[in-house]
């Protein structure tokens, strides 16, 4: 029974965040809220609750989302780069966000995080451009996005290894951080290359 109302209370959530949105929240908004509408102290039975503070919670949602956007923009790297300094760093890509993507996903569980299924609106827009690209164009494209990309996952794994509350997220964040500088060290190289 209280699953009935678990589920009758998040679906509510969501269909009303989609009403209010038009339907347009993505995958990590959607995720968000339904965090939101668990971190309630009002109805903790209803909701079932999070075990962790709203900061760590959007912390795992962003670092999921960006974690699938990894993989899979390794994925497309490795259909249609000629490059064998990209395909050799998009396989790493696919390799290493994947286990981390497992990693964050055993934490949320625990935690009763909702994370997103899908990659956000941003990271998508990413893909869908660089899908047109062919070439020189796409490996150029490509190596911006991951430095961008790592430089603004560093900045987040960093942030929550330091101002975290939550002690196994930032646990997590500490012992990411230092692949996702190796990743930005790598891809800074090739990119450099490139010029």
């Amino acid at each position: 029974m209280k699953k009935l109302i678990y589920l009758a209370a998040i679906s509510a959530v969501v269909f009303t965040f989609q009403a209010c949105n038009g339907g347009t929240k993505d995958a990590k908004d959607t995720a968000d809220s339904l965090n939101k509408a668990k971190d309630t102290t009002s109805n903790v039975m209803a909701t079932g609750g999070i075990a962790v503070d709203a900061a760590d919670a959007k912390f795992a949602t962003t670092a999921a989302a960006g974690g699938m956007a990894e993989v899979a923009l390794g994925k497309l790297a490795l259909e249609k780069s000629t490059n064998a300094q990209v395909k050799e760093f998009a396989t790493m890509m696919v390799s290493d966000h994947g286990k981390v993507n497992e990693e964050l996903m055993a934490i949320a569980k625990m935690k009763n995080i909702t994370l997103p299924m899908t990659v956000d609106a941003d990271h998508q827009k990413k893909m869908d451009d660089l899908a047109k690209k062919t070439g020189a164009d796409f490996d150029k494209d490509y190596v911006s996005a991951m430095v961008d990309g790592h430089k603004s996952t560093l900045k987040l794994m960093n942030d929550e290894a330091k101002d975290g509350k939550d002690v196994d997220l930032k646990a997590f964040a500490a012992k990411t951080a230092p692949t996702v500088q190796s990743h930005l060290t790598m891809i800074n190289k090739i990119h450099d290359g490139m010029k």
